[in-house]
């Protein structure tokens, strides 16, 4: 299933090979769109041929461990230094010296921490969904500290095996499930979740996630995933299997050690976050807005689009181009 407007190559850089999605002309303005999980640059379907229209040259790669994009058999293949290599490669292939990097969900976290690692190389900066954060302690410590023996799915996520044989006994389901249950008229919002946690001996990832209706699935602008783009995340998940995607979560604690002495101050960049009211992440991190304003020096505001969930972009296309557009427009 194509796009139009949109191209499709692979790419060789920083020793992977990466499937992209493009459009726009080379040597315009360059903006790079980094997934999350678990996504694919299909995610970004709604903004490449808008942006390209804009005037941009847009480039969002299947990023490593993606679907048919290298899929390297080491945990620590999947690190920050290796995931924003990739992304400054992509740059430096474009003949450009700086990019606007959006990234979404875990492209999110990775777009946060290159504009510290690589703050020479990013124009501007715009997180979606998953605001900055500065860890004060490795990630899984803080984590099993808060729940102890209840489920939490990056404490489920930390062993090779269970996750990947769960997630990939049906791609097509578990998919449908995720992309549901995170959604805004899927997920139960705080009112409605239940006062304990199951435990974490036993229970899997897609365990508590309802029963999805039938596709295509509504949003706050109608009909925002269908059979086709199920499809297409089927065939993916069904080419790569989960233990890339997954592994990205078990470099948490490696990450912060490579990060930890590199402050907010490094940011000096244009910054901006656009999240969704019913996105489950506002649960987990409900101050990310107002933190962002007081440590990151050139934090330009955030949009809130009402009624998206996690998939902001997906969810509320239109509200989210708006949002990008305008951000893009002040600089």
């Amino acid at each position: 299933m194509s796009t139009p407007g949109i191209r499709t190559r692979r790419t060789k850089v920083n020793n992977v090979e990466l499937d992209l999605l493009e459009a726009g002309e080379r040597g315009q303005p360059l903006i790079i769109l980094s997934h999350g999980f678990p996504e694919a640059a299909h995610s970004w379907r709604h903004q490449i041929p808008v942006l390209a229209a804009a005037g941009y040259h847009v480039i969002a790669p299947d990023q490593r461990g993606y679907g048919r994009s290298s899929r390297p058999t080491n945990v620590s293949d999947y690190g920050i230094q290796q995931l924003c290599g990739d992304l400054v490669a992509l740059v430096d292939e474009a003949g450009q010296e700086q990019a606007t990097f959006v990234g979404h969900d875990w492209g999110a976290l990775i777009v946060w921490e290159l504009s510290k690692l690589h703050s020479s190389r990013v124009n501007a900066v715009v997180g979606v969904s998953v605001p900055f954060v500065a860890w004060p302690a490795p990630p899984t410590q803080l984590m099993r500290a808060l729940y102890g023996d209840r489920f939490f799915y990056i404490l489920y996520f930390q062993n090779v095996g269970p996750a990947e044989e769960e997630l990939g006994r049906d791609p097509r389901h578990t998919m449908a499930k995720v992309l549901w249950g995170a959604s805004g008229r899927g997920w139960p919002g705080p009112n409605n979740m239940p006062t304990e946690l199951p435990p974490m001996e036993g229970t899997g990832f897609l365990t508590q996630m309802s029963t999805p209706p039938a596709l295509p699935y509504e949003g706050p602008e109608g009909a925002w995933l269908t059979e086709q783009d199920l499809d297409r995340y089927a065939d993916l998940y069904g080419a790569s299997g989960f233990f890339g995607p997954v592994s990205y979560y078990r470099n948490l604690d490696a990450n912060y050690d490579i990060v930890k002495d590199l402050g907010p101050e490094l940011v000096t960049m244009p910054s901006y976050f656009i999240g969704g009211t019913l996105d489950p992440v506002n649960m987990m991190d409900p101050t990310g807005p107002e933190r962002m304003k007081s440590v990151l020096p050139n934090y330009r505001g955030s949009t809130m689009i009402e009624g998206a969930g996690h998939w902001t972009q997906q969810e509320a296309p239109k509200a989210f181009n708006a949002a990008l557009l305008g951000f893009l427009a002040s600089l």
